[in-house]
């Protein structure tokens, strides 16, 4: 009787996979139950591909902010931005509270030249209600043919009318890197990381020796309002400034796969001081950057707290059907440290400030730990908020006029680049909400540093 009720078991028991996969199935057959629903008594008629689309969408987004589906026009588009050439009105952009907010005016572009601030709330696209559009619906709409205008109607902190602002739509060609002189120092500012940012950057620092020569006492490289980009260009600066060592680790789930890039050459400016200037818009690659120079004592940071983008996100082609970007893993700075959520703590916190007003310009830091859904701390600093604060629409999503935030995955045939947001991503982000200012006199941050980066190099020099 025994060996009987053994064989009944081992035959008719139902095993704990097979009870999850029978749960599974049941779940499916709710959602084709809502699917034919929906076919057959909406109030309008919904194409079968419009409903399967929206059901993929939601069931990413619902993950976290930066996870989504891309469409075909969509998955072509971010792999154009990835080049750093794209059509459109160069703004990093999110959705929050319903409505489009800007993370980052990109430089040089119609959205900087026509005064548009980080922080400003698009409420409005040539008078159409923003509310109710998903973040892909509201950057196609800033989208179109190029010499064409939009209209877009802004509410902004400390102005008690909504205001108008006519922007024409022009090629964007993202020189994802500046630089000038200031007296001896070389300054260098990275907006976004891009296919070009290590070959500019490098040529920024060969002009900039050639000009001074051995009168160079230093460079400021200033992160802010950095929106990311590609991973491998972020390793790919970071090597610029470093001898050896690692730049940055990624782990996936469980830490079941643990990636580590080392520093690829040498320090291109020989141990003269460097300063990372950083803020709030500073997130994702540019934080990589950030951390890996301040963990190896390569740099100084200066500036405020970083947004705190520590995921990282893998683009999948789906053939036909566009891709998904997933977020597959956290990356970690050279000390074990991540900032999801935390962001990067400056070594000498020095806040905005306006010369002629004397006021401070960051009131309130914005970081990923306020986006709806955002992930936990991996090494345990920050709650999740994924159960309490889910945006049950799929509104948590990041996006731009240039999308940043996508990871290439060296173990599939992913052919994304690399993502750390937002650019786009996420990739989101933000409590600077001032433009990063043009010279020293005009900034206090960078005035600060570069006075700081004076009395770095007179102490090297004494030494």
């Amino acid at each position: 009787m025994v060996s009987l009720v053994l064989v009944s078991v081992t035959f008719f028991g139902a095993t704990p996979s097979q009870s999850k996969s029978s749960d599974t199935y049941k779940q499916l057959n709710l959602f084709g139950d809502v699917f034919e629903k929906i076919r057959s008594q909406y109030v309008r008629d919904v194409t079968d591909e419009e409903l399967i689309e929206a059901a993929i969408n939601g069931m990413l987004s619902s993950l976290d902010p930066h996870s989504s589906y891309l469409t075909a026009k969509g998955f072509d588009d971010m792999q154009v931005q990835t080049k750093g050439e794209y059509g459109g009105l160069g703004m990093e952009v999110t959705l929050d509270k319903g409505v489009v907010r800007v993370v980052s005016p990109i430089d040089d572009t119609p959205a900087s030249r026509a005064g548009i601030r980080a922080g400003d709330y698009i409420t409005k696209l040539d008078g159409e209600a923003v509310m109710g559009l998903t973040l892909t619906e509201a950057v196609s709409k800033m989208k179109g043919e190029i010499g064409t205008d939009i209209v877009m109607t802004i509410v902004r902190k400390g102005e008690k009318q909504p205001l108008e602002i006519t922007l024409t739509r022009a090629t964007i060609k993202l020189k994802s890197v500046r630089y000038r002189l200031e007296g001896e120092v070389g300054y260098v500012r990275i907006s976004s990381f891009t296919e070009k940012t290590e070959s500019g950057l490098v040529e920024a620092l060969d002009k900039i020796k050639a000009e001074l020569g051995d009168n160079l006492q230093g460079i400021v490289l200033d992160l802010r309002n950095n929106p990311g980009g590609l991973l491998n260009q972020s390793i790919a600066v970071s090597s610029v400034f470093l001898e050896r060592g690692e730049v940055v680790s990624t782990r996936t789930r469980g830490d079941e796969h643990v990636q580590r890039f080392p520093a690829r050459k040498g320090d291109s400016i020989n141990g003269k001081p460097l300063i990372v200037l950083i803020n709030g818009g500073s997130a994702s690659a540019s934080e990589i950057v950030a951390g890996a120079l301040q963990d190896h004592r390569r740099a100084v940071v200066v500036g405020t707290q970083s947004f705190g983008k520590g995921s990282v996100q893998t683009v999948i082609p789906l053939g036909a059907n566009g891709a998904m970007r997933l977020t597959t893993a956290y990356y970690f700075t050279p000390s074990g440290n991540s900032i999801q959520g935390e962001g990067i703590t400056p070594d000498v916190l020095v806040e905005q400030i306006r010369f002629d007003k004397s006021e401070t310009i960051n009131s309130r830091r914005r970081s990923e730990h306020d986006l709806r859904g955002s992930l936990a701390n991996p090494n345990g600093k920050t709650d999740d908020k994924t159960s309490s604060k889910k945006d049950k629409a799929g509104n948590s999503d990041k996006s731009s006029d240039a999308q940043s935030d996508t990871k290439s995955d060296t173990k599939s045939d992913a052919k994304s680049e690399e993502a750390v947001d937002g650019k786009d991503a996420k990739e989101d982000k933000k409590s600077d909400d001032a433009p990063v200012l043009t010279t020293a006199q005009d900034d206090y941050q960078l005035n600060y540093a570069i006075n700081l980066l004076h009395g770095m190099a007179i102490a090297r020099n004494v030494e």
